[in-house]
This record gives C-alpha cells, sequence and structure tokens, in this order.
C-alpha cells in the first residue's frame, strides 16, 4: 500500500475514533405573524340558534386577529375540564396565541347530591375538593380548573385572558341591580393566582355599565327569552362591551389590548 493511501486510512480510522458532534438543541417554538385568539366559555359566549346567540361569534369584528370560537352550550369549568375541551386547545396553540377564559353560569350549585349534574364546582376557591354524589368522582374548585387550564396554556407559550362572566338581564326586576355572583371574583382571583401570563377582564362589570346607559326598555329587548341568553344583537354588544373594556385598559393591559382594532368600540 502506498504511503499516501496509509495517511489516507490512518485519517478516516481517527475521525470514526472522535467524538460525535453533539447535536443543537431544538428551537424554540416560532411565534405566528399574527396570534390566533382562542375562546372557551358557555353559551353565553357560544354560537347558538333560534334567535339567540353568545358574544364569541362577533369578536373578529373588533380584532385584527383571527378567533376560533370554541365555547360549547351548558358547560362550566369543571364540565369543559372532564370533556377535555381545554386540553384540545392547548394541542392547538402556538407561541404568541391568547385564550380568553369566562364561565360562572353553570357552575354554580353542589356536586355532593345524587343529582349531580356534572357541572357544579366544590365550594371555595384554592385546592378544596368534594366527592361527586352521583359518580363518586373528585371534584375541585372553579379556581382550581381555571388556573390548572391557564398554566397549561402559558406553558405552551400562549397567553390567558380570564374573563368575568356576563350578568344576567340587571334590569329584569324593574330597577337597575348590579350586584355581582361570586364567579366574577373568582375569575380576577384566579388571574392573580397564576400570575405571569394572566391577565383579567371585567366583562361583567363592562357589560353593567352598557345596560346601564342602554336603559331597561333597550337591555330587555336583548333578552328575548330569559334573562341570561342574549339576542344576535345583544351578542354583538356584548363583544363590544368587552372589546371597550380591553381597549381603555380598564382592569390593566391585556395581550388583546394590541388587536383592537380601530376605532374601538364605545358602549359604555
Amino acid at each position: 500500500m502506498s504511503p499516501k493511501s496509509l495517511l489516507l486510512l490512518a485519517a478516516l480510522a481517527s475521525s470514526a475514533l472522535a467524538s460525535p458532534r453533539p447535536l443543537d438543541p431544538p428551537p424554540p417554538p416560532a411565534k405566528r405573524a399574527t396570534p390566533t385568539v382562542y375562546l372557551a366559555g358557555d353559551s353565553t359566549m357560544a354560537k347558538t340558534s333560534n334567535g339567540l346567540d353568545g358574544w364569541g361569534p362577533y369578536l373578529s369584528k373588533y380584532l385584527t386577529a383571527p378567533v376560533v370560537n370554541k365555547a360549547i352550550s351548558g358547560r362550566s369549568a369543571r364540565s369543559y375540564t372532564n370533556e377535555k375541551r381545554f386540553s384540545e386547545i392547548e394541542s392547538l396553540l402556538s407561541a404568541g396565541d391568547i385564550v380568553v377564559i369566562e364561565f360562572g353560569h353553570n357552575d354554580g350549585g353542589s356536586p355532593n347530591s345524587a343529582s349531580d349534574n356534572g357541572r357544579s364546582d366544590c365550594p371555595g376557591t384554592g385546592a378544596e375538593t368534594c366527592k361527586s354524589g352521583k359518580t363518586g368522582e373528585t371534584v375541585y374548585t372553579f379556581n382550581y380548573y381555571l388556573e390548572n387550564a391557564a398554566k397549561s396554556f402559558i406553558a405552551k407559550g400562549a397567553s390567558v385572558v380570564l374573563s368575568s362572566q356576563t350578568p344576567n338581564n340587571p334590569w329584569e326586576g324593574g330597577s337597575f341591580s348590579s350586584a355581582p355572583g361570586r364567579f366574577v371574583g373568582y375569575a380576577a382571583a384566579a388571574a392573580r393566582n397564576v400570575g405571569a401570563g394572566a391577565t383579567f377582564v371585567d366583562h361583567f362589570q363592562a357589560c353593567l355599565g352598557m345596560y346601564y346607559k342602554m336603559g331597561k326598555a333597550k337591555t330587555d329587548a336583548v333578552y328575548p327569552k330569559d334573562h341570561t341568553h342574549t339576542s344576535p344583537e345583544g351578542g354583538d354588544l356584548v363583544a363590544q362591551a368587552f372589546v371597550q373594556a380591553v381597549g381603555m385598559g380598564m382592569n390593566g393591559t391585556t395581550p388583546l389590548k394590541a388587536l383592537v382594532k380601530t376605532p374601538a368600540p364605545v358602549v359604555f
């Protein structure tokens, strides 16, 4: 074998024995040029029918980002979790996306009875647990469900907006009522508990301001069948109230503020 061939073989052997070059770490998930806004909620946010509609279908009119409405009628924070609907949203997220979570209308009651409806959360705002009187499942608090979902979204690089539930018709009793239900404060507490990556919008208060300005007759007209569910016109107005609260930073700045179209709605 020639000296040149011997040198080539030695070089190849040396290369084979050398430590392999470590692989570069995978790049962090890329942010979309425009984030997607996902909605998680109940019938007051969902697309409905028969002369009623939630506010979710109208939100995209007032934002520069696409909106994916995953709200489902009749759900609570508990049932939405158990049906793995939060998990479905998590699987769709890219870094920079935004998730708006709004529950409360179906979360009341107690899960302890034999007639547990599968929606009632355990009373409390922390780590309290209950047992379903119907299925025996462990039931957690409203805040537990919201905070767990929010943390899972934030871990994917998304931001979370925890929104308080919409009010029932505040003029229903003949005079204006502004008393919030307990889940309004619970949603605000959940945002504080989650911390970085989570913000709060008091949608309840924004809608109250709008309904007070509208007066009894106009407000009654957007609740054509009961005191909870709005007409399509009402759903649009409730979306506008949410966007106005975001645009004016009513509860501080949320990541949605940069996506509000100009001019922002003014309804309260």
